[in-house]
């Protein structure tokens, strides 16, 4: 079957109807659940395979979450079906409005190599959960754990259904060429854009998770070793292969050597005196993305780490110092185990800072002080964040997660996740028990009554 005639195919079965009602998609969410768990064990060995990963490491940020979305998903879902009333202005006095959530078919979802178990099902939860037909393509830089997830999908669904697509770029560039009813794309900036422009050819709705420079705040009156335990975590964690994982540091000056010497403490807390054959310390993904990674090494003074095991494809949690601001490491997102520090005298020279780059993905402020959150909260544009924490804004299922203009456009997650894929179509139900003639141009109706009620 090509590519087109399983979109044809899809499309069909999205046309009859079936994976519209409440039963059918309950049922496809404990299935796709049962079968997770059915294959836990597959995952764990395919991500330490592909990526380094330990099984804490996997629960806790991929598969945990699947399971997370799903019963979240079950729990709610009858609920997030329901058309929503609204209100009605005076001019429609007599009518009822409400809004319906509808699919908008079948669903192309791309996913990334970083995280790709939850980075793929994820998406594809709130597809199901929105009534749509899905078509998955994961990364083919994680091959072992591709493998598991298309033999699960092929298990548990039939093609017309979900379908997994595996390959190179040249089936993503096969995949984009085809009018989807819809597309999710989490990856780099520079292919969402891909994505978007394949997508403007179709007049396709687009959801694009990205990424960018996410910065690092820590204040003179921050918590230290708290902030340097959880900049240690949230940006060393897979290797520093994390969209929103800290990308580079701004310390106030009368603090950075205290801090730095807290992150040396942490990162050897956690990973040992030599994290290159820790067991918690995973693996670059590929050679290019490693020495991409170990060029960005003689762009500054390696105050912590610096260490290379290329064999393993390994680099050890590095703190840079002395980095150019116009350095190669600062013009893209890092995406790996390296820490660029920088000093500051005031908040005002952050945010200057800050905005000399394209709105981040996240953004993350240790502070005691609520005028300085509100500060930075009031004057940087960014998609989510942390105060006094990294990365853990994305597992609260209540928030939406996503980007703005460069790190992307949409959310999803909990109920944003059944928002990303589905339309919202507003309806008025009129009454047929009068007809005003106010909207007609009847002889004697008088233009000032009009413009009081569009007052």
């Amino acid at each position: 079957m090509s590519y087109r005639e399983l979109l044809e195919a899809q499309q069909k079965h999205y046309h009859s109807g079936t994976t519209r009602t409440l039963s059918f998609r309950l049922e496809m969410l404990e299935r796709l659940r049962s079968a997770v768990k059915q294959v836990e064990s597959q995952l764990f060995t395919a991500l330490q395979k592909d990526l380094g990963k330990n099984e804490y490491e996997a629960y806790l940020m991929e598969i945990g979450m699947v399971y997370k979305e799903i019963s979240f998903a079950k729990k709610h879902l009858k609920s997030w079906m329901k058309p929503v009333r609204v209100a009605n202005p005076i001019t429609l006095f007599g009518a009822k409005s409400k809004i319906y959530s509808e699919p908008f078919g079948v669903s192309l979802i791309m996913a990334p190599w970083n995280y790709p178990v939850q980075l793929l099902l994820n998406p594809l939860i709130g597809s199901i959960s929105a009534g749509n037909c899905s078509i998955l393509k994961p990364s083919e830089y994680t091959p072992h754990v591709s493998q598991v997830l298309s033999q699960l999908i092929e298990g548990i669904f039939p093609k017309e259904y979900i379908a997994v697509v595996e390959g190179d770029v040249e089936a993503s560039k096969a995949l984009l060429e085809l009018p989807f009813d819809h597309i999710f794309f989490t990856g780099s900036t520079s292919v969402g854009k891909v994505v978007m422009k394949a997508a403007a050819e179709h007049l396709t709705p687009v959801v694009l998770e990205l990424g960018g420079k996410s910065p690092v705040i820590v204040e003179k009156d921050a918590n230290l070793d708290l902030a340097a335990r959880r900049i240690v975590w949230g940006k060393f964690s897979n290797s520093g292969q994390t969209c929103v994982a800290p990308d580079y540091l701004l310390v106030h000056e009368e603090v950075k050597s205290e801090l730095i010497q807290l992150v040396r403490k942490h990162i050897s807390i956690v990973y040992g005196n030599d994290p290159l054959t820790a067991n918690n310390f995973g693996s670059i993904v590929s050679k290019r993305h490693f020495e991409r990674l170990r060029d960005f090494l003689h762009d500054g003074e390696a105050l912590v780490g610096g260490e290379l095991d290329e064999d393993r494809l390994r680099i050890s949690p590095t703190v840079l110092d002395q980095v150019p601001w116009d350095s190669p490491i600062m013009e893209d997102e890092i995406f790996g185990p390296i820490l660029p520090v920088f000093t500051y005298q005031s908040l005002s020279e952050c945010t200057k800072r800050i905005q000399n780059y394209a709105k981040p993905l996240a953004l993350y402020l240790f502070t005691e002080n609520k005028e300085k959150v509100e500060y930075i909260l009031q004057n940087v544009s960014f998609g989510g964040g942390c105060v006094n924490d990294t990365v853990v804004h994305l597992s609260n299922i209540y928030l939406p997660f996503g980007g703005v203009q460069h790190s992307g456009q949409g959310a999803y997650h909990g109920k944003f996740s059944f928002d990303a894929f589905s339309h919202k179509k507003g309806i008025v139900h009129q009454t047929t028990l009068f007809d005003p003639s106010i909207r007609y141009p009847l002889k004697g109706n008088k233009i000032s009554l009009l413009r009081w009620l569009f007052r």
